[in-house]
């Protein structure tokens, strides 16, 4: 069976390196980005002239007509989807609670949480048993910020984080029985464009100093978890929540 994976937010970082691995791996892979159309364009000419097989979408996870037509694309484009990882997520810059206000909120749960949600809607609609598919994978991505809350920094994406470890968890009872696995991967401190999008782009140096690695992560040492799970190698992990963030 042909395996098509979606990865939401694959332009850049985590997303663009478990695209590029997937696609190596055998994976149709549809790239999904929200404005940076070359950084999507480059991922998808690099898996094309490795042989893979790649296309790039853009959708605003957060808008549910956008998540809608990316799906229906990969349909008609790659054919029903198998595997999806829902990496696109967001973060404001650092700041107290108290210097929120509910624009802000809104923007990180709107992509976040709902983002998330609605692709999974999108995915378990056409890969479980219930509704004639043939099952599939689903692989969240949550960070470590949801058990350590990023206080003075930005508790607000950690607590919709923590949101997604709540909904793999749910949505994993919810499809055992109709051939889906959910899980999440919680990584720590990666060496990623996020932490600029944050205000501070060299976070990492700061606080490698509180990893008992005393390193950042790579990329694509988060890739490498998000395809095990996506994997029949991981056949009977389903809920499961694995922290990548070298022992913090």
């Amino acid at each position: 069976m042909k395996k098509v994976l979606v990865v939401t937010g694959g332009s850049r970082g985590i997303g663009a390196a478990t695209a590029w691995l997937a696609a190596a791996r055998g994976y149709a892979v549809c790239v999904g980005y929200l404005k940076n159309e070359a950084a999507a364009a480059t991922v998808v000419r690099e898996i094309s002239e490795a042989g893979g097989q790649a296309i790039a979408i853009a959708a605003d996870v957060s808008v549910e007509s956008d998540v809608v037509r990316l799906f229906e694309r990969v349909d008609t484009e790659l054919g029903p989807v198998t595997e999806l990882v829902n990496n696109a997520g967001i973060v404001e810059r650092q700041a107290r609670v108290e210097q929120m206000d509910a624009e802000r909120l809104a923007r990180v749960f709107s992509t976040n949480v709902i983002g998330s949600i609605l692709c999974a809607r999108e995915a378990v609609l056409r890969m479980s048993t219930r509704h004639g598919g043939p099952g599939g994978s689903i692989v969240n991505l949550s960070s470590a910020a949801s058990r350590l809350g990023s206080p003075h920094e930005y508790v607000d994406y950690a607590a919709s984080k923590g949101a997604i470890d709540t909904f793999t968890i749910g949505l994993a009872k919810e499809v055992a029985a109709e051939g889906i696995r959910v899980n999440a991967v919680r990584p720590g401190i990666i060496e990623t464009e996020i932490h600029a999008s944050a205000g501070e782009p060299n976070r990492v140096e700061r606080i490698k100093g509180s990893i008992p690695m005393q390193r950042g992560g790579q990329p694509d040492e988060v890739a490498r978890t998000i395809l095990w799970l996506l994997s029949d190698e991981a056949s009977y992990v389903t809920g499961a929540l694995v922290d990548i963030a070298g022992g913090r």
